[in-house]
């Protein structure tokens, strides 16, 4: 397991997969590749960043001997040399991985813009969105922070996108316990209530 998605962690992970080892690379955000990603040039040389890490995303991305797990944490390690037990909390992305083609239409179409972290802060994203053009995995994320804006924009803060999603992993029993925390008359929804 190598922790960190750098450009330190990236060439760890390839030399020891190059070597036959399997291996997991841990990254807390949303993609690999680090602060070198968002450089422009690199100190003493000026070469240019992104033509040095690009070439290493590419190969990581793709080589059979390497796991990436994106938006992960390390929380505990256990055992002693040679025999480890790691155990690593994934946050959600809130984009299935499979059904994801990077399109990007799901960015264009987003009405919530936030500061981006990529660019510290200079300029802004949407809130579902891929770190930067070469990211990997070529995923987007969808960055939750607080309440959805459709449950601002309701009457009484339905959760609707909560209500949705059990109905669609067939959580009837869970769904009508949401539905009615906030509603507890929901047929009139679409009838009386047009929001």
């Amino acid at each position: 397991m190598v922790v960190g998605g750098g450009i330190a962690g990236i060439q760890s992970a390839l030399d020891l997969a190059d070597s036959g080892i399997k291996v997991y690379l841990v990254e807390r955000g949303p993609a690999v590749g680090g602060r070198m990603a968002a450089l422009d040039k690199t100190f003493p040389t000026t070469d240019c960043a992104m033509c040095i890490i690009s070439p290493k995303l590419s190969a990581v991305s793709r080589h059979p001997n390497i796991e990436i797990l994106t938006l992960s944490e390390l929380v505990a390690l256990d055992g002693t040399a040679g025999d480890f037990r790691a155990t690593v909390r994934r946050r959600p992305r809130y984009v299935d991985p499979l059904r994801c083609t990077a399109c990007g239409e799901c960015a264009a179409a987003c009405p919530i813009r936030v500061p981006s972290e990529f660019d510290y802060g200079l300029s802004r994203r949407t809130a579902i969105y891929r770190p930067y053009p070469q990211a990997v995995p070529n995923l987007y994320a969808i960055d939750r922070r607080g309440r959805a804006p459709c449950r601002d924009a309701c009457p009484i803060h339905q959760r609707a996108s909560g209500y949705v999603a059990l109905v669609a992993q067939g959580r009837f029993q869970e769904e009508f316990r949401v539905i009615n925390m906030d509603n507890p008359f929901p047929g009139i929804c679409g009838r009386f209530c047009f929001h």
